[in-house]
């Protein structure tokens, strides 16, 4: 049974009774290879609800099940059993558009928005509004986004190119076009991965809109304080299997965790004595405006260096500049002692430093690579033999970086895009820590992976110190700083505000520092 533009449905037939479960899912199990050695029970008899209005946030690791289940619901996948209901009513759903037009809305963490069209023509990507001519109607479509968006207080003209537009405000057009399209329910992916602070609450002013107006939300996320703020109930996977349930107030960002993972996470600091060794980088006055000035600052071997701060505080400029990314600035570079220029990145590799970039998928990852190729490009120039890459030793360096790294794979010729987030960054790690840096910069190293990754990777971080690196950790997540670092820069609008360590390095007096207070 199928129902079109279910949200419709209910604004005009307001006297409709409607049941008190928008979604009700019961008994669900997805099973690959069923009866077999390597059966694979990828969702195992799951049941969850939302009602009208409500936030349910679902948490769990990779393969946990969260994504075979969002593709059930979006039509992408169909079950080997259990039922779906919207409303009330029973639905299946065989492809995408089936669930989209029942009143489903998915919003990726990969945005699906065409920078080089206005607002607009993006709010009607493949439902436009045509005259009898077949023409677009473009008036039309421009008053109805205006409409929308006056109902929803958003001040965003429609004619604005999309390009324009900040990280926030493109996720908000996604969710305003999820709602010209008569969604019910939407489904956002790690809406926030790629937020500053800032940008994430005005995302969240524009949900808890969604809320007044009893429009469900499904919120996929690593970030568990970001749960604890905008969600009413949670449900927590793990191997295919529903371990914990409950409303959200009812439990603390540890227990979250712990479910996640199955046993206890560390959120607190790490008591470590470290043994620093020569200084590896040193910084006198660096300014490159509007980015940043009169950067002065140290990293010596075996530390964990934090830099904090808020959007537009300069970190990842300053550390780009000392990649060789950001061309000519003014001050000092010294790498162990000796003053330095560096204008490119293959002389910043030359000279023994290794960058992590943020957003990994854009800048991290190379989509049309394999697994093997995205952790080697940085030392192909060592491996080739007369102008041919030895691919013997290719497979030996990577094979050494992987165990040591713990990369959960099948195959080294795999596409890159075939792994976890977790698993994706760990290459990317494993691509600079084959060519031994002395310093390495982490630019939000945990961007976009869950709590046990997270984990993974801090230990990994405390790894290498322990053998001597310095390590750079640039992030605006108050926790991560003081999890893994031994002390902490942060920076205000280009400017080093103040170091904190120990006592000082908590979440409010960074937060404090961040904010030019």
């Amino acid at each position: 049974m199928w129902r079109e533009n279910t949200f419709s449905m209910r604004s005009e037939q307001g006297g409709e009774e409607r049941s008190e479960l928008l979604i009700d899912v019961q008994q669900m199990s997805k099973i690959y290879n069923e009866g077999r050695e390597n059966e694979v029970r990828a969702l195992d008899n799951i049941s969850l609800s939302v009602q009208w209005g409500e936030f349910l946030c679902i948490l769990g690791q990779s393969g946990s099940g969260k994504s075979t289940l969002m593709n059930i619901l979006g039509g992408v996948l169909q079950p080997d059993q259990g039922t779906i209901a919207l409303d009330g009513a029973p639905v299946q759903f065989h492809t995408p558009s089936q669930s989209l037009d029942a009143g489903i809305a998915f919003i990726h963490q990969e945005l699906n928005l065409i920078n080089d069209l206005p607002v607009y023509e993006n709010m009607f990507i493949g439902r436009e509004i045509k005259k009898k001519s077949g023409l677009l109607d473009h008036k039309a479509m421009i008053a109805r986004t205006r409409e929308l968006f006056k109902s929803m207080s958003l001040d965003i003209d429609p004619l604005a190119m999309v390009s324009a537009l900040d990280a926030s405000y493109k996720q908000i057009v996604e969710i305003s076009r999820a709602l010209m399209m008569k969604a019910s329910i939407i489904i956002m992916d790690e809406p926030t991965t790629s937020l500053t602070d800032p940008e994430i609450e005005r995302v969240f002013q524009m949900l808890r809109t969604l809320r007044q107006q009893k429009v469900g939300v499904v919120f996929i996320s690593h970030k568990l304080r970001e749960v604890m703020q905008i969600c009413d109930r949670y449900t927590v996977l793990r191997d295919g299997a529903v371990v914990a349930e409950g409303l959200v107030r009812d439990t603390s960002v540890e227990n979250l965790a712990r479910d996640m993972v199955g046993h206890e996470v560390r959120t607190q600091a790490r008591t470590r004595n470290a043994q620093l060794g020569v200084e590896v980088l040193r910084l006198e006055s660096l300014t490159l405006e509007p980015y940043y000035r009169n950067v002065s600052l140290s990293i010596h071997a075996g530390e964990v260096l934090g830099v904090t701060g808020l959007l537009g505080d300069g970190r990842s400029e300053l550390f780009r500049t000392v990649f060789g990314d950001m061309g000519h600035y003014g001050g000092r570079i010294l790498v162990e002692g000796k003053p330095v220029v560096i204008h490119s990145t293959p002389q910043a590799l030359a000279l023994g430093i290794g960058y992590l970039p943020r957003n990994r998928k854009e800048n991290g990852i190379i989509k049309d690579m394999d697994i093997l190729e995205n952790g080697s490009i940085v030392i192909w120039r060592q491996l080739a033999r007369c102008g041919l890459i030895d691919r013997r030793a290719e497979l030996a360096a990577f094979d050494k970086q992987r165990q040591g790294l713990k990369i959960k794979m099948e195959n080294p010729a795999d596409p890159i895009g075939s792994l976890s987030g977790g698993n994706q960054q760990k290459v990317v790690l494993a691509k600079w820590l084959s060519a031994h840096p002395k310093l390495l910069i982490l630019d939000n190293p945990t961007q976009g992976v869950d709590v046990g990754a997270k984990e993974e990777i801090y230990d990994i971080i405390l790894r290498l110190a322990d053998a001597g690196v310095a390590v750079a950790v640039l992030s605006n997540e108050a926790q991560e700083i003081i999890r893994v670092c031994d002390r902490a820069l942060v920076m205000y609008h280009g400017d080093v505000r103040a170091q904190v360590s120990g006592d000082t390095m908590n979440e409010q007096e960074m937060m404090r520092l961040a904010t030019g207070s």
